[in-house]
């Protein structure tokens, strides 16, 4: 989400953005390889018995940045092989992920399950790990083996941690002011009257970067209309141009009067800024906020509840991304590489990953969980309660419909309320239909 999010970075966006987003492939990527070369830079495939690989990794702010390199310090210790690492700015990596996978990219990459993983194993630019899944198959869930799967079957995917989203609070302001959590989305829509009224912004909102907004729309569409809605609306089963998605919209146009006005000028840490300095009341996002609260008696003071329910399916569908890696396609036969991601599947791997950025919960069934934060058992026992987990819509979704449309259609109807779902729905038939 997420990244999440995926917490990105986006200062490095320049005018080529609008050019490269979410490319998936053909001439247009392919120019951008020469303007990629300079991103990527990693060493030729190692040579046999080498004992040798290197990293990409998107996940560049201070937190996540120091826990990959304590993985990679875990695995060369263990291995004792040589980990060439590429740090770049995830909007880097994710606006130009499509030329820099036909470039010169790394051997292991940070990257994310659903939709955004499949679409690239389709088009051939990364390399089956199913021998990997061999070793590390019955670590994982269910569901999370079933996400890290491509459209054929194969495993492209090796999963880190995952973090639900939800409305994140500070408990000593809700104490305060005597707030109760709301169940129904009425109960909500009253608390957010009872904040502006005790001079809060109710619901602090940073959209500056474009892709937190798209938390919010798939939870509203969720409770609107169900997680298998979400799921064919992301794939292009169902129109854009229809009755329920307008629903979700006119839904959201209730919540507008509360977000923080100045949304789309702030990043989501300015938001989360908002929400622990008590001037906002609440603030949907993920569980990575806790990156960006260094002090410990705020940090204890961060509760949580679920998206209120709407109209269906009560509270049954979390928003819970997966992060973790993939191969790129010219390492399939690295074996230190496979190495490398078969330890990032282990306890071993995700505890070294967790002892540096604890905001995330490990996948790993083997993986030491006794110090997670209250705040984390909350979530985790939230993604466990789940009969639904999503990815991020622009994990769900072709990665230009992502990119190239939702990102300024939400930014525009947080603007002014308002929204073309016609020309939403013949933006994504021409896209999909490009397939």
């Amino acid at each position: 989400m997420a990244s999440h999010h995926p917490r990105p970075i986006f200062e490095s966006r320049l005018d080529r953005r609008t050019l490269l987003r979410g490319l998936g492939g053909g001439a247009a990527a392919l120019a951008a390889a020469p303007l990629l070369a300079a991103c990527s830079g990693g060493p030729a495939p190692a040579a046999a018995g080498a004992n040798a690989t290197s990293l990409g990794s998107g996940l560049s702010d201070p937190v996540p940045r120091s826990a990959v390199q304590a993985m990679v310090d875990a695995f060369k210790a263990k291995s004792g092989a040589t980990v060439k690492m590429n740090v770049m700015p995830r909007a880097q990596l994710v606006d130009n992920i499509s030329s820099y996978l036909q470039s010169n990219p790394e051997d292991v990459i940070t990257w994310y399950a659903g939709y955004k993983m499949r679409y690239y194993a389709a088009k051939g630019l990364l390399a089956p790990v199913d021998d990997v899944w061999e070793k590390i198959g019955g670590n994982f869930s269910e569901g999370i083996t079933k996400a890290s799967e491509g459209e054929d079957g194969h495993k492209y995917f090796v999963p880190n941690y995952n973090y639900p989203w939800g409305f994140y609070y500070r408990k000593s302001l809700w104490a305060e002011r005597g707030y109760e959590v709301p169940a129904t989305f009425d109960a909500f829509l009253s608390l957010c009257v009872q904040m502006k009224k005790d001079g809060l912004i109710p619901i602090a909102f940073a959209d500056k970067d474009g892709w937190p907004a798209m938390g919010t729309f798939d939870y509203i569409n969720m409770r609107t209309n169900g997680y298998q809605f979400h799921l064919d609306l992301c794939a292009h089963k169902e129109s854009w141009d229809q009755q329920k998605v307008k629903d979700v919209f006119d839904n959201w146009k209730a919540l507008l009067p509360y977000q923080d006005p100045a949304a789309l000028g702030a990043t989501w840490q300015e938001g989360a800024r908002s929400m622990t300095g008590k001037k906002s009341g609440m603030y949907l996002i993920g569980a990575f906020i806790a990156q960006d609260v260094t002090d410990k008696e705020i940090l204890a003071d961060l509760d949580f509840f679920p998206f209120p329910a709407i109209a269906v399916e009560g509270t049954d569908a979390i928003e819970a991304p997966i992060d973790g890696f993939v191969l790129s396609k010219r390492a399939a036969s690295n074996k230190t590489a496979k190495d490398m991601v078969a330890f990032f599947g282990t306890g071993a791997g995700q505890d070294a990953y967790a002892a540096k950025d604890s905001s995330n919960m490990q996948t790993a069934k083997d993986a030491n969980t006794s110090s997670f934060s209250e705040l984390n058992k909350k979530g985790a026992e939230a993604i466990a309660g789940a009969k639904f987990i999503s990815q991020f819509f622009d994990r769900d979704a072709l990665p230009a419909m992502a990119n190239n449309v939702m990102i300024p259609a939400l930014q525009g109807f947080i603007k002014d309320g308002t929204i073309d779902t016609r020309t939403i729905e013949a933006q994504a038939t021409s896209l999909y239909a490009a397939e």
